[in-house]
């Protein structure tokens, strides 16, 4: 082979050995493109991301709270007003019903009633806090802070100076219908913060009570959109 030959093979060697460390190279840049495009920069969706809501999520949201061995149980729900949670926005009312009830845990759910600890509610307050793209709000969407047998759905729950009776299965805190009510268009979350003031039964039939203080905290997500929550009209008793 001549020297002129080979010089020509070692040109062509070295130059498909460039060819295909660019093509290698453009290959890599290739792959790397989809990476970048899947870790978007923070927006919206990562602000409501962050809003944990078991309400809006399962569109229901129950706690099971143990104070000495009493289980207080508070559930809340959307009503039919507005039900479908993922259509919360930040314009328009936004209705929900919250119940709250106490279980003797020293006894079992069949038992005589007269075998159990008497709970009673005295009041319950609720202050609300928002959380806007920017970070905490500061805004109050909703607000309460009521004598708990004057709001209560059963129009003549057991009271007793102590206030209503809500030891399970004979009485229940129901309140129905409870608007949130406009916030500002940046608003991703409400967060409801429940406190009760409840009288618990030392022993069954002691008649001798102790204060305590049953606290709940119900994050709610709430969707960006320039259209206002739809709430349909429902009859005043209905949930």
């Amino acid at each position: 082979m001549s020297a002129v030959v080979r010089r020509g093979l070692r040109a062509t060697v070295a130059g498909l050995t460039l060819a295909l460390a660019l093509s290698g190279c453009s290959m890599l840049d290739g792959q790397d493109e989809p990476e970048a495009e899947t870790t978007p920069a923070p927006s919206q969706t990562a602000v409501q991301n962050a809003v944990d809501s078991q309400f809006t999520r399962d569109g229901t949201f129950q706690s099971h709270i143990d104070i000495d061995g009493v289980d207080f149980v508070y559930t809340m729900y959307p009503t039919k007003s507005t039900p479908r949670t993922n259509e919360w926005y930040p314009g328009g009312n936004k209705f929900f019903t919250v119940t709250l009830q106490g279980y003797d845990l020293d006894r079992g759910l069949r038992d005589k009633f007269a075998t159990k600890r008497k709970v009673y509610l005295d009041r319950v307050s609720v202050r609300s806090t928002t959380m806007t793209e920017a970070g905490p709000g500061t805004e109050t969407p909703y607000r309460l802070n009521v004598d708990a047998r004057k709001v209560t759905f059963d129009p003549e729950p057991v009271t007793t100076d102590k206030g209503m009776l809500i030891t399970s299965p004979k009485g229940s805190f129901e309140l129905r219908n409870q608007k949130i009510g406009a916030m500002s268009p940046d608003t991703r979350g409400v967060t409801l913060a429940f406190n009760a003031t409840v009288w618990i039964e030392e022993s069954p039939g002691s008649k001798k009570f102790y204060k305590r203080q049953v606290r709940q905290s119900v994050p709610i997500a709430i969707f960006e959109s320039d259209t206002p929550t739809v709430a349909t009209r429902i009859p005043i008793n209905s949930n």
